[in-house]
C-alpha cells in the first residue's frame, strides 16, 4: 500500500531531515527508498560520513512511513530502538538508503535499513524500531 509519494514526502521534510540533505524517493508501509549526498558538513573530522547521519536517515525514514501509514487513525510513529553498524566508509557522492519492514505490529514496527554507496557497496546497517501511539490532543496531522 502506497503511504505517499516521493515528491509529497520530500516537500514536508524540514527541521533536522533538511538540514541532513534527505531525499525521499519512494515510500510506502513496506518499504522506502532515499538518499542524501555527503557534504563536509556531514563528515567527522576523519573525512568519513558521520555514523549519526546513518542513524539519523534511518530513524526518519523508518518514522515517516510509519507515521504516514498510522495518521489515519489518529496515530503517530516515534523512534524508539536504533542499532547502526558501519561496516565501510563513505567519503564522496551519495549514501542509498533501502528500508525493509520487517514487522508491523498493533504498538510497534521494525525495519532494517541497508545504506551503500554509489558503488552499491553496503557500508551500514540499521535495525529501527518504531513506537506507535495515540497522538497528543491537538496534534495536527492525527486522523488526516
Amino acid at each position: 500500500m502506497a503511504v505517499a509519494g516521493a515528491e509529497q514526502s520530500s516537500d514536508t521534510l524540514g527541521g533536522f531531515d533538511r538540514l541532513c540533505g534527505l531525499r525521499m524517493l519512494s515510500c510506502t508501509d513496506t518499504e522506502v527508498r532515499a538518499e542524501a549526498a555527503v557534504r563536509d558538513e556531514l563528515k567527522q573530522p576523519y573525512g568519513l560520513l558521520h555514523g549519526g547521519v546513518y542513524a539519523s536517515l534511518a530513524e526518519s525514514m523508518a518514522s515517516i512511513a510509519t507515521g504516514l501509514a498510522v495518521r489515519a487513525n489518529g496515530e503517530i510513529a516515534l523512534g524508539l530502538s536504533n542499532s547502526t553498524s558501519f561496516l565501510r566508509p563513505i567519503t564522496a557522492g551519495v549514501v542509498h538508503g533501502l528500508a525493509t519492514r520487517v514487522h508491523r505490529g498493533r504498538s510497534t514496527w521494525v525495519w532494517d535499513v541497508t545504506f551503500t554507496d554509489d558503488a552499491d557497496r553496503t557500508c551500514a546497517v540499521t535495525r529501527m524500531t518504531i513506537a506507535v501511539r495515540g497522538a497528543p490532543e491537538g496534534f495536527p496531522h492525527a486522523g488526516s
